[in-house]
């Protein structure tokens, strides 16, 4: 179903069970609802946003700095080939633009299996693109697929700038089956992965099909080499699995063994899932329903064992011709020697030492509240611990980790002193702060070539904006010297014009920075800065096009408002509040809070959201005023106790805060209709959405559930577990945040959206609440979309379909202000 027949809706609606199914074309503008405010179309709205993209936000990108930051490179529509694109550099002094990669030279000499391409002869479509060290051997990706969340499969081309030969990696091996291809540190060679194991081939386009080399062997449904399994991607944002070493002598790699982990079965009764490229379903699988199985551990059970391994690779082994199944000329993997059982650990994060001698390991228990730093021998397999983080309630995994000093220290983040704060951590373990004051560092964003500066986001008097920092990493202007910490020192200028959320990409050599600055009222604007003062260069974006469109298109819009809203002594959340078009401060309105309320994310921040901000504007446009909470358990930038007070009752403390949080926002403000209050939430803001709806009844008359965890039993170990610990230590724990456990108090008019094709929040916690209501004999309205993922992205008009579905339910159940 596309959703382009916007005339009328068919409805079957089931009075007894209060299901809904609704096919194409929902949201009715005409008649009755057109009728309440003829100066505002909102279906027009909506298709232009989620159909036709006529309204949308651009960005820069994807770009890297080349060179240290002396240029710039950027993938371009070509100016020669109609449907192709360029690779192209700018000096990033001058702006001077030299196309680097032209698409005529990137010509298929009887390739297969390119999307789009009109068979031999048609250029590759360039989606990603890096070089050999030399700048004279470029890696193109291209014809990607999507594995879980993001395109990590596709096809990897080698193109030499010199010769302008092209040549496929992989040999024989069928389209879209590689991963994570990249060069080695001399850029003479490159590694990949290809079904479950990891291959090194030559990168020199002369050679006959590369001559490939398997590095692992085992590789199989149930094992896994170089890349991850589903919940290490999904948890620990880890999916490219092996690391060159410095001297390019060695790959260490994750082994995922996943035979002990139970299936989750996905059923696709349309077919089989959508092909993220065509979107639609495939027609290999016919009319016949189509089960898929994955790996998934839920709380409690038996997550995969994993290990990590050092691997030899001999310079110059690689044979001439294709050789997929060769022997691995560089000795056999050494795996390192880590303590503890491997299915019930996880190794969270792994790099090289500079010397190409060790390994650094993060090295997580099972309930991630240790996070021990191991330095691992790669030629003995010898693990000695270094440094330990611990916390009562969880650790959260560093990231930017990076050794200085000649190796001698690292850097490191911990809340141990009730903020989140830069440390620089010895080999022997004694950390010493570089940040200092009762403030979050947001993010690590680098230290200078020098190792005289660390550059860091934060923002210490307002937990909803982001700003550059930095200070002096020896410490120097510290109250007792180089053993102190220094002040940090803002780095973004003050004043109006620089309030809301910055974000910088700065160059290796720390010259120049990529600047990004939104607000909650106004889109991204990107521009090219000298990072000694941040003074522009150039604009690169400035989404000119879409503020004039939304003046066109919402000219009632009021700007947002910001403010604090007190739920209890000495607590007070953060909140936005866009007010009516036309508004009125002697009427009273009805409601629309946006929830979210758990440990993954913020709603309440002044930066621009893009689709949802502009589904709240429309709704504000409507009559509604919008609003949005951020309760404790949320990550903000508020402190340590301020996110971790809700562990082992995720659920429970955003129920109670977000329910006092709009009953406090009705005593405030006059024209905010108490008795007029929806909610709704996507994902995590799903759930809560169940849970305000079940716990308060008396307060939200209208919900929107999409995509919910019903039951906290459900989901995957690494997410839940960290929240909550383990199922059976928290039993009344695990029972006291699921919502289905509360469906009694159902009251108002509730909307289920969900797919049976999500492989994140299974649908099966859907289906149990679905049962559990019917027993309970409550009405709702439910509406499924097959073979959708999670991020229901899937099937034309899919989009402008459950947006408009939910924009007609809040209006059918609550009305609208006009």
């Amino acid at each position: 179903m596309n959703g382009r027949g916007g005339v009328g809706r068919v409805e079957l609606r089931f009075v007894g069970l209060g299901v809904v199914a609704c096919a194409a074309g929902i949201l009715m503008v005409s008649g009755v609802v057109a009728a309440q405010d003829r100066a505002f179309d909102l279906d027009a709205f909506f298709r232009k946003v989620f159909l036709t993209r006529e309204i949308r936000t651009k960005s820069v990108g994807p770009i890297r700095w080349v060179e240290g930051g002396e240029g710039l490179a950027a993938i371009e529509a070509s100016e020669s080939v109609k449907g192709a694109k360029d690779v192209v550099r700018y000096e990033t002094a001058t702006n001077k633009r030299e196309v680097v990669l032209s698409a005529a030279d990137l010509k298929m000499a009887g390739a297969t299996g390119q999307v789009g391409a009109a068979g031999a002869g048609a250029p590759l479509i360039v989606e990603n693109c890096d070089w050999s060290a030399d700048g004279n051997l470029a890696l193109i990706y291209t014809n990607s697929q999507r594995v879980w969340r993001a395109n990590t499969r596709g096809d990897y081309w080698v193109f030499d700038r010199r010769t302008k030969k092209l040549r496929k990696l992989g040999g024989d091996a069928a389209p879209a089956t590689l991963m994570f291809a990249t060069f080695s540190p001399d850029g003479t060679r490159v590694a990949y992965v290809h079904a479950n194991n990891i291959y090194v081939e030559s990168a020199a386009s002369g050679v006959a099909g590369g001559g490939a080399t398997q590095i692992t062997k085992d590789g199989s449904a149930t094992i896994i080499n170089g890349t991850s399994d589903w919940v290490y991607e999904e948890e620990l944002a880890l999916r490219q699995a092996y690391r060159w070493s410095p001297d390019g002598k060695s790959i260490a790699y994750w082994q995922f063994d996943t035979a002990k982990v139970r299936n989750f079965a996905l059923l696709y009764n349309v077919g089989g899932p959508y092909d993220v490229v065509t979107h639609i379903p495939y027609p290999q699988f016919g009319v016949y329903p189509v089960v898929k199985e994955i790996p998934y551990p839920q709380p409690g059970t038996t997550n995969s064992s994993v290990r990590v391994g050092v691997a030899p690779i001999a310079v110059g082994s690689n044979k001439a011709g294709s050789n997929r199944g060769g022997s691995n000329k560089g000795g056999e993997t050494k795996w390192m020697q880590v303590p503890g059982d491997p299915s019930d650990n996880y190794i969270a994060r792994m790099e090289w030492t500079e010397d190409s001698k060790a390994l650094v390991l993060q090295h997580l228990n099972r309930l991630q509240n240790t996070d021990d730093v191991l330095w691992a021998d790669a030629a003995s397999g010898a693990v000695r611990q270094i440094y330990r983080e611990q916390d009562a309630a969880w650790v959260d995994v560093f990231d930017e980790m990076q050794w200085i000093h000649g190796g001698k220290d690292f850097l490191w983040e911990s809340e141990k002193d009730g903020w989140r704060h830069a440390y620089l951590v010895s080999r022997e373990g004694k950390a010493r702060l570089l940040t200092a004051g009762n403030f979050d560092v947001e993010s690590i964003v680098g230290i200078t070539p020098k190792e005289d500066w660390l550059y860091f986001m934060a923002s210490p008097k307002n937990a909803t904006e982001s700003y550059l920092y930095r200070v002096r990493v020896d410490g120097a202007g510290g109250d007792a010297g180089s053993a102190a910490s220094a002040k940090p020192e803002r780095v973004t200028p003050t004043g109006a014009a620089s309030v809301g959320t910055h974000a910088y990409n700065i160059s290796p050599n720390f010259e120049w920075a990529v600047h990004t600055h939104s607000t909650f009222d106004s889109p991204p604007r990107v521009d090219l800065e000298r990072l000694a003062d941040l003074k522009e260069v150039r604009v690169m974006e400035e989404n000119g096009e879409l503020r004039a469109k939304l003046k066109e298109e919402l000219p009632g819009s009021q700007p947002a408002e910001f403010l604090r809203v007190r739920v209890g002594h000495d607590v007070e959340l953060d909140a936005w509040m866009v007010k009516p078009a036309g508004f009125d401060a002697t009427k009273k309105y009805p409601v629309l809070v946006y929830v979210y309320g758990e440990p993954a994310g913020q709603t309440v921040t002044n930066a621009w959201e893009d689709e949802r901000e502009l589904f709240h504007r429309a709704m504000a446009e409507r009559g509604y005023v919008v609003v949005s909470f951020d309760n404790r358990g949320t990550p903000a930038p508020r402190g340590r106790d301020w996110r971790k007070v809700i562990y082992g009752r995720v659920g429970v403390l955003s129920s109670e805060e977000q329910t006092e949080a709009i009953r406090e926002l009705a005593r405030r403000f006059s024209f905010v209709d108490g008795e007029r209050v929806a909610v709704w939430g996507w994902s995590g803001g799903g759930t809560n959405t169940l849970n305000l709806m079940f716990r308060s009844p008396d307060v939200y008359k209208v919900g929107m559930s999409v995509a919910p965890v019903a039951d906290q039993r459900l989901y995957d170990t690494i997410y839940q577990e960290r929240y909550m610990g383990l199922p059976a230590q928290n039993t009344n724990g695990y029972k006291e945040s699921s919502a289905i456990n509360f469906a009694e108090g159902l009251r108002g008019n509730l909307l289920i959206v969900h797919s049976p094709g999500d492989d994140n929040v299974h649908y099966q916690g859907t289906e149990l609440l679905v049962n559990r209501l019917v027993e309970l004999g409550k009405p709702f309205d439910f509406m499924e979309y097959p073979g959708r993922t999670h991020s229901m992205v899937e099937g034309a008009g899919t989009h402008y379909h459950l947006f408009s579905l939910l924009a007609r339910y809040l209006q059918e159940h609550l009305g609208t202000g006009h």
